[in-house]
């Protein structure tokens, strides 16, 4: 019973040939996984054999099985953005202090205000 989904291409189109671009996929994914030490060496030779022996995608189908998932979506640019700043809803350390900066000078002015209201009062 394989894992693939009954969608994957080695499933759905076994009778497809392999184009050099489908190669060098699973060559670069196999490259990864065995990296990555998810797999062992016999079985990244065993299927880099399998690769390169390989007519039909149908063929492929037992290397397909053994790698990792490939991503079905790519990241979105506004997100990976956001990934080098502070988590959601909270501000950057530039902003914080800005914002402190300036509720100090508010607090410094209503201050002010105030004192020069007091010394109108007085003197009138």
């Amino acid at each position: 019973m394989s894992n693939l989904p009954i969608s994957s291409k080695y499933r759905s189109q076994p009778d497809l040939p392999v184009d050099d671009e489908e190669r060098e996929g699973l060559v670069d994914r196999l490259n990864k996984a065995f990296g990555d030490g998810l797999i062992d060496q016999d079985t990244y030779r065993a299927h880099l054999d399998r690769v390169f022996e390989a007519r039909t995608l149908g063929d492929l189908l037992p290397v397909a099985q053994v790698l990792p998932a490939r991503p079905t979506h790519q990241l979105p640019a506004i997100v990976a953005q956001a990934d080098s700043g502070p988590p959601p809803g909270e501000l950057t350390p530039a902003v914080n202090a800005q914002r402190a900066g300036l509720a100090t000078l508010g607090v410094a002015g209503v201050g002010l205000v105030l004192a020069l209201v007091l010394l109108l009062v007085i003197l009138l």
